[in-house]
């Protein structure tokens, strides 16, 4: 049973960095396209990153350049390292696996993934 499971949410300040985890169990999640999404309230959930499984990045462009997707594959850990965050990036993150391994250029679009974790908050105050 595929499941995945994120941590390492929080508060923080903005400038401040967080990383978040997702820890896959039930498959080998670095053999198929894996996304970083997020919701803030009343907001639609949206794509923040992706890497295929031969570990190519995508990021949207609000984040560009301050967010940077990563994975270990030992510990089949996906990982969104965040640097110099904003209150506009508050929201509820989730991780997601689609059962291709490759990215397309939906990857973006939560329909495309199969399997989702439960999400962990992130807030940042100004």
């Amino acid at each position: 049973q595929v499941q995945l499971v994120e941590s390492g949410g929080g508060s923080v300040q903005s400038g401040g960095s967080l990383r978040l985890s997702c820890a896959a169990s039930g498959y080998t999640y670095s053999s198929y396209c894996m996304g970083w999404f997020r919701q803030a309230p009343g907001k639609e959930r949206e794509g923040v990153a992706a890497i295929d499984s031969d570990g190519r990045p995508t990021y949207a462009n609000s984040v560009k350049g301050r967010f940077t997707i990563s994975q270990d594959n030992a510990k089949n850990t996906l990982y969104l390292q965040m640097d110099n965050l904003k209150p506009d990036d508050t929201a509820m993150y989730y991780c997601a696996s689609d059962i291709w391994p490759r990215c397309t250029d939906h990857w973006d679009e939560p329909s495309t993934y199969q399997h989702w974790g439960q999400g962990t908050q992130v807030t940042v105050s100004s």
